[in-house]
């Protein structure tokens, strides 16, 4: 019965309408024209129709040479226009109306195949900016997410039904995907107050049923990414619910006291200066899957994003770190382009290096990736100011600074300029600041 339906499915190309005929008989003639040019070359046997065509059709006085040079031209010529009509009679179903040449498709997806395998480790705007700029360059790009987000639409759903937090992964699947200006918008679509779903956005309630659906997030977050056909993988640190907690000074003006702090949403919100934070639990496992990429990665990038609400929330899955820390690949700390109010004020590129260093490590990441242009005095908002370069003798890493700055997002990154930056570190051609 298969070889049957095989039957029946390969004979459908020769139904009315499906543009291919012509084109098939087309080749049929340009082979069959090179074959009668070449049958005049010394040793080759000709069949019997390329010897009726020697002895009864060819013109007596056409010269034997021009014959076969103007036949093997002519049968070219319509092979090659064969091929040309029927590689687009068949790849106009799967090419858009408003998509480029196939060949120019064709010539990047090929060349994204031949990209790095790289790990970005992160979350909020910061993982997103990095995604969109790395996906021109390699389709082999393994996003690591936080699950410390308790705010928002994610927290309520994470409160309702114990599911890890979807916004982040939503925002991150957007970012890879190809049509990320509709599939942004989309997925961020929130609906209104005068609905039971006030507050929640579209992309946060499809990962919620495709939880429900698949039986688990990452099971529903690997079928998002076939479904939507996303470049890479989208991945979270670990699947256990944390809470991610910080000691935080400052609060209420009282500069001598410390308080603890839970819940990631609380933590900027505090408007303090945030001193450490933690995981609780504190011995979460991290997910294999986050393992075996970081391990197999080509390059490791963690930032830029939140410090400490974004970054480091990884970083604190005890086996995620190890791992980054044996991998053999360059491990690349992006610091951000502004400081943020609640979590960073009055830092400069040491000292997010220095809290890097305090919560897990001095060896984890060997170079520094830092913006150096600043757009004058123009205004980031409040409490929000240039992350400024270190003074050369209190540098005790590699750090190499480029122009990074979004022209239009001035405290933001450019995605092209930062995954530019990073390619180029890859093959080596960036120098020591």
């Amino acid at each position: 019965m298969k070889r049957l339906a095989g039957r029946e499915s390969h004979l459908k190309w020769l139904l009315p309408g499906m543009h291919v005929k012509r084109w098939l008989l087309l080749l049929v003639v340009g082979v069959f024209l090179i074959g009668l040019g070449t049958a005049e070359l010394p040793g080759v046997v000709g069949l019997a129709a390329w010897t009726y065509y020697r002895q009864h059709i060819r013109p007596a006085f056409m010269n034997p040479t021009l014959q076969m040079l103007l036949l093997v031209t002519v049968g070219s010529i319509l092979v090659a226009l064969a091929i040309l009509r029927l590689n687009r009679s068949l790849l106009s179903a799967f090419r858009r109306t408003d998509q480029e040449e196939v060949v120019e498709v064709v010539y990047r997806h090929h060349q994204r195949q031949r990209g790095p395998k790289v790990v970005a480790i992160g979350g909020g705007h910061g993982l997103n900016t990095l995604l969109r700029g790395l996906k021109e360059y390699t389709d082999d790009i393994t996003a690591i997410v936080t699950v410390a987000d308790d705010g928002g639409s994610s927290g309520r759903l994470r409160r309702d039904l114990g599911m890890l937090p979807p916004g982040d992964f939503r925002n991150c699947i957007a970012a890879l995907s190809d049509t990320e200006g509709v599939m942004s918008q989309l997925m961020q679509y929130r609906f209104g107050a005068d609905t039971d779903l006030d507050g929640h956005s579209f992309g946060n309630l499809y990962l919620t049923a495709m939880t429900a659906i698949t039986g688990s997030f990452e099971a529903a977050l690997e079928e998002t990414v076939r479904v939507l056909a996303v470049r890479g993988k989208v991945i979270p640190s670990t699947l256990a619910q944390v809470t991610l907690c910080a000691d935080v000074k400052g609060i209420d003006r009282d500069d001598d006291v410390w308080r603890r702090i839970r819940g990631e949403s609380n933590i900027t919100a505090a408007q303090g200066r945030v001193q450490r934070v933690c995981l609780e639990p504190e011995k979460a496992p991290a997910y294999p899957e986050a393992i075996k990429a970081i391990l197999d990665a080509d390059l490791i990038v963690a930032g830029p994003g939140s410090l400490y609400t974004s970054v480091l929330p990884n970083l604190l899955v005890s086996d995620v770190a190890r791992a980054v820390a044996a991998a053999r690949a360059p491990r690349v700390y992006v610091c951000n382009v502004a400081t943020q109010a609640g979590e960073t004020q009055g830092y400069d590129v040491s000292a997010h290096v220095d809290a890097l260093h305090r919560h897990v490590g001095p060896k984890l990441f060997d170079t520094v990736l830092a913006n150096h242009a600043f757009l004058g005095d123009r205004p980031l908002g409040a409490g929000v100011d240039w992350v400024r370069l270190p003074r050369p003798e209190a540098v005790n890493y590699r750090l190499i600074t480029r122009d990074l700055v979004d022209r239009q997002y001035p405290w933001r990154h450019d995605p092209k300029k930062l995954a530019q930056a990073l390619m180029e570190f890859v093959v080596g051609r960036l120098v020591d600041w």
